[in-house]
C-alpha cells in the first residue's frame, strides 16, 4: 500500500534484516527489513501431474480463490485528505475508492474477500457493513452472497503490519488449505477494467509457482519500474536484454507457501504483529525462478496524491463499479 503505516508503539516486533541491494516496488519503506527464513533456496514447487493423486485444496477444479484488499495504510502523501478519512474511502468518480476493486472481484466470481485495516479502520468496517453491502449489491444487481471479513491490524496491534506482515496476519482467512492460492490488490489502486479471471487463477494454481504479478507501463512517478518480464513469462528483478522494467500494479496471485518456511519466517496469523514489507520476499522468489508476470495495459492509477485523485475525478466517467 502507498503511504506510511500508523506509528507503532515502542517494542513493536521487527522483521529480519534484508540483504542489501535493489529497491522495492512502490514503497520506499519496503527497502528495509523483511521476513524471510535463512538457509538455501528451496526447489521450485512441482505442478500437480494428472492422475498422480488428489490436488491440494487450492488446486481443485471449481475452486474460486479468496482475495485480500490492502487497506491499512496511513496515506501520508494524501494528507490532509486522509487525516479524517481513510484513503480507501476517498471518493473516485462518485464511489469510495475501495468499492472499485471490490466490485471487480465480485464480477470475477470472487465472493470471499478479506480487507486489512489499521488507520481509521472502523470507518472502513462501517462503510462495508453487512447492511451496506447488501444495499450496494442490490443496486448493482449482484445476486451472489458476499463474505467480507476484516483483519483489523490497528485494533489488534495499534499499527499497520506492512504488506507481507498484513498478508501473513490474514493468511488463515485467505488460504486455510496448504496449497491454496489467493488474490491480493491494494485498495488505493484505480483499475476499473481489470478482470479477476477464474481461468488465470486456475492456470496459476496448476503452475506450481509462488506468485504471478501483473505489471503496468511505468507512470511518471516510477520511471525506472520494479520488475522485468523474461521471454518465457517469468518475472525478473532486472530488465531483460534490450527491454525495460515495469511497475508492479499490486494486483497479484500468491500461493500460501510463499508466506511459510522456508520462504517466510512469520507464523501464519502473525500473532506477534511483525511488520514486514513484501518486496524482499518477492525479489528472492524471483531469483529462484518462482514468480511469473504479465503486462497489463488497461487504465491504471496509483491514487497516492491529491493531484492524482483530482485528475481521476475530473476525467470522463467510466460508469459504476
Amino acid at each position: 500500500m502507498t503511504g506510511a503505516a500508523v506509528e507503532p508503539p515502542p517494542g513493536r516486533p521487527k522483521a529480519v534484516s534484508a540483504p542489501s541491494g535493489g529497491s522495492g516496488p512502490r514503497e520506499a519503506g519496503e527497502r528495509g527489513g523483511h521476513a524471510i527464513a535463512a538457509g538455501p533456496l528451496p526447489r521450485r514447487l512441482a505442478a500437480p501431474s494428472g492422475g498422480s493423486g488428489p490436488r491440494e485444496a487450492g488446486e481443485r477444479g471449481g475452486h474460486v480463490p479468496r482475495a485480500l484488499i490492502l487497506a491499512a495504510g496511513r496515506g501520508e502523501r494524501m494528507r490532509p485528505l486522509t487525516d479524517h478519512t481513510p484513503k480507501p474511502l476517498l471518493p473516485v468518480q462518485g464511489q469510495p475508492l475501495m468499492q472499485w476493486p471490490l466490485a471487480a472481484l465480485l464480477r470475477g466470481g470472487v465472493t470471499e474477500v478479506v480487507v486489512n485495516t489499521a488507520w481509521l479502520g472502523d470507518q472502513i468496517e462501517s462503510q462495508f457493513s453487512p447492511q451496506a453491502l447488501s444495499s450496494w449489491c442490490s443496486q448493482l444487481q449482484i445476486k451472489e452472497q458476499i463474505a467480507l471479513r476484516f483483519s483489523s491490524e490497528g485494533a489488534d496491534f495499534g499499527y499497520a503490519l506492512e504488506t507481507a506482515g498484513g498478508i501473513a496476519r490474514a493468511l488463515p482467512l485467505l488460504a486455510p488449505g496448504p496449497g491454496d492460492v489467493f488474490w491480493v490488490v491494494a485498495g488505493d489502486i484505480f483499475a476499473p477494467g481489470f478482470r479477476f479471471e477464474r481461468a488465470a487463477a486456475e492456470r496459476f494454481a496448476a503452475s506450481g509457482l509462488l506468485a504471478h504479478l501483473w505489471l503496468v507501463p511505468n507512470p511518471p512517478h516510477n520511471p525506472k519500474g520494479d520488475f522485468g518480464i523474461g521471454p518465457d513469462g517469468m518475472a525478473l528483478n532486472e530488465a531483460p536484454a534490450g527491454g525495460t522494467r515495469h511497475t508492479f500494479s499490486t494486483y497479484a496471485l500468491y500461493r500460501r507457501a510463499l508466506f511459510e518456511p522456508p520462504w517466510c519466517d512469520i507464523l501464519p496469523g502473525n500473532p506477534q504483529g511483525t511488520a514486514a514489507p513484501l518486496a524482499p520476499l518477492l525479489r528472492r522468489a524471483i531469483d529462484a525462478g518462482q514468480v511469473s508476470a504479465e503486462l497489463y495495459t488497461g487504465a491504471w492509477t496509483d491514487v497516492g496524491t491529491p493531484e492524482r485523485l483530482a485528475a481521476l475525478n475530473a476525467a470522463e466517467l467510466v460508469g459504476r463499479p
